[in-house]
């Protein structure tokens, strides 16, 4: 099996050299069709000069077809060079940040999330926004040196009418790069700066999103707007200032550029003045001076584009370097259901200590909310073995030698918030279309109105994160996909918090009879769970205090009825 032990790391500048490694057939033929686009430009002024030297001295109506033809094949190829040179660009340059993009979110949704100390809006902007910055250096690079292509082949021919002229254009090109470059490294920095700020703008979107309800429900929506639109500001003064720096990074090339095919003007028309360089040079010359400024303005563009494909592919880094957290091992559990926590401390967990044998319903009745979060936690293996003490074992196995995607096929932990996505109810409860027990899972889990109420039935469509459903409706339905998955053990996180009692009764009903034979572990306070269950056991203090049927455990244990009983 992959982990994720096996990627190497990657700091910015190996991201990008792989991005140039895996791209290099297709910058090869784009550098050769843009060079010739950039080519065909610069010799269309030094056509029009010679047409001007030779034609219209000699007045030939043959020189001047062959001129003619000689201008149709220059546009031509200028048309056709820039036409499929951007085409091959611009497609190895999609193809390579939907790569990156994988690549992140893979880092993000493989069985062990890498500690990146990211939150999730911030990861979400690392694989769009700078995923696409850093695939641009696919474009930068044969476009840097196809307009280098254009300034090499304007500076000879400015040369050959007069060295003075060739001179100008490179030392000027040169002098122009040289400030460009010092001011495109504050691009970068404040380009990195301003992603940065994005990402947490983002994550902190997330997160309001994802507690909208709960900060109604006690008034806390106001203070978290104020959050929002704090870090929102920053984030907008940032963007500010980029364009500020971008701006004046744009302000100066362009002044540079045209200070450039200005001093070509003049000192071509002071040269043709004195008579040292004909009228048809003097043409090819200002032609030169007016085209060399596109190659001119592609080229000083290119420091910038550069430093924004490294910041992004610096910010890429922190997701694709940061260590896993936690090694998955080799084994896979055996088949059957038995579960054994030994001794396991952890959070609000104090020596937690219980076995469940395979095929049997076991509810949990938890006292904190906090334990019963850390033990799914633990069961779901967002935590790392090496993070608690004690041992959990599957099927007999040690936990942190079982492979983590195999543990994940073999037992399933389904959480109290567990997602929505937007859809149908078909493809909420069976994502990957192989589940046969669609049918007995949505009658079980008393979906079953639900899908009555709409003519499309399962394929009735669900707005992200269920917007168009109820809570009850998106907890059930939460629920359907939990046991249609049909793995061996099942871990249910309060399942039917927001469900009425008498369905909350047929739930617990149905779910022990559909479960029947396969281990099935319910942590909650819902009386009709707990009494479906075979046995309850009682976690208090972070341990099991006492074990035994629901109904005994109500007449023998005065604080379990006082916890429990509605």
């Amino acid at each position: 099996m992959k982990t994720p032990d096996a990627r190497r790391p990657r700091p910015g500048s190996d991201i990008l050299r792989t991005a140039l490694r895996r791209n290099l057939g297709a910058m090869a033929w784009g550098t050769v069709l843009m060079g010739l686009y950039q080519a065909g430009e610069t010799a269309f002024p030094i056509a029009l000069g010679l047409i001007v030297e030779h034609t219209m001295q000699d007045r030939s109506p043959g020189a001047l077809a062959l001129s003619i033809g000689v201008l149709a094949v220059i546009i031509t190829t200028v048309s056709l060079s820039w036409r499929f040179g951007m085409r091959i660009l611009q497609k190895a340059n999609t193809t390579e940040a939907h790569r990156w993009r994988v690549q992140v979110a893979d880092c993000g949704l493989e069985p062990v999330a890498r500690d990146a100390g990211l939150k999730s809006g911030e990861v979400l902007t690392i694989a769009t926004e700078d995923a696409d910055q850093t695939a641009d250096i696919i474009e930068v690079v044969p476009l840097l040196i196809s307009s280098l292509v254009a300034v090499l082949v304007a500076a000879v021919a400015l040369g050959l009418a007069d060295i003075r002229l060739g001179l100008l254009v490179i030392v000027g090109t040169v002098a122009i790069l040289s400030v460009l470059s010092v001011m495109s490294k504050r691009i970068g920095s404040s380009t990195r700066e301003q992603q940065a700020r994005v990402a947490r703008a983002g994550a902190k979107v997330a997160d309001l999103i994802t507690g909208l309800r709960p900060l109604h429900g006690f008034g806390g929506n106001h203070a978290a707007f104020r959050s929002y639109r704090k870090v929102s500001t920053e984030a907008k003064h940032q963007a500010i200032t980029v364009a500020g720096v971008n701006g004046a990074y744009a302000g100066t090339a362009a002044a540079l550029n045209a200070a450039l095919a200005v001093g070509v003007t003049l000192t071509a028309g002071w040269l043709a003045f004195d008579g040292r360089i004909s009228v048809g040079e003097l043409v090819m010359a200002v032609g030169l001076a007016q085209f060399i400024m596109e190659p001119l303005k592609m080229f000083s563009d290119m420091p910038k584009y550069v430093m924004m494909a490294r910041a992004s592919a610096e910010r890429m880094a922190l997701v694709l370097v940061a260590p896993p957290v936690a090694t998955s091992g080799p084994e896979r559990p055996a088949a059957g259901g038995d579960l054994e926590i030994d001794c396991v401390r952890y959070g609000a967990l104090r020596d937690l200590k219980f076995e469940v044998p395979a095929g049997q319903f076991v509810a949990i009745a938890v006292y904190q909310p906090r334990a019963a979060a850390d033990l799914a936690a633990i069961l779901a293996l967002r935590v790392p073995p090496h993070a608690y003490e004690g041992v959990v074992r599957v099927s007999g196995e040690e936990l942190a030698a079982l492979s983590i995607e195999a543990v994940r096929a073999h037992m399933l932990v389904n959480p109290y918030d567990g997602e929505i996505f937007a859809g149908t109810l078909r493809t909420n409860i069976d994502p990957s279309g192989t589940s046969r027990t669609v049918a007995e899972a949505v009658e079980a889990s008393m979906l079953t109105d639900v899908v009555a109420l709409h003519r499309e039935g399962l394929d009735h469509g669900v707005r992200d994160r269920g917007a168009n459903l109820s809570g009850g409706q998106r907890q059930r339905l939460s629920l359907a996909r939990a046991l249609a998955a049909d793995t061996d053990i099942l871990v249910l996180h309060d399942p039917t918090t927001a469900v009425d009692a008498v369905t909350e009764q047929l739930i617990a009903r149905n779910v022990a009879e559909l479960r029947r034979g396969r281990t099935t572990i319910v942590i909650t306070s819902s009386p009709a769970l707990l009494d479906a269950a075979d046995r309850v056991l009682v976690l208090d203090d972070g341990a099991v205090t006492a074990e035994d049927t629901h109904r005994n455990l109500l007449a023998g244990d005065e604080g379990y009825y006082l916890a429990v009983a509605r």
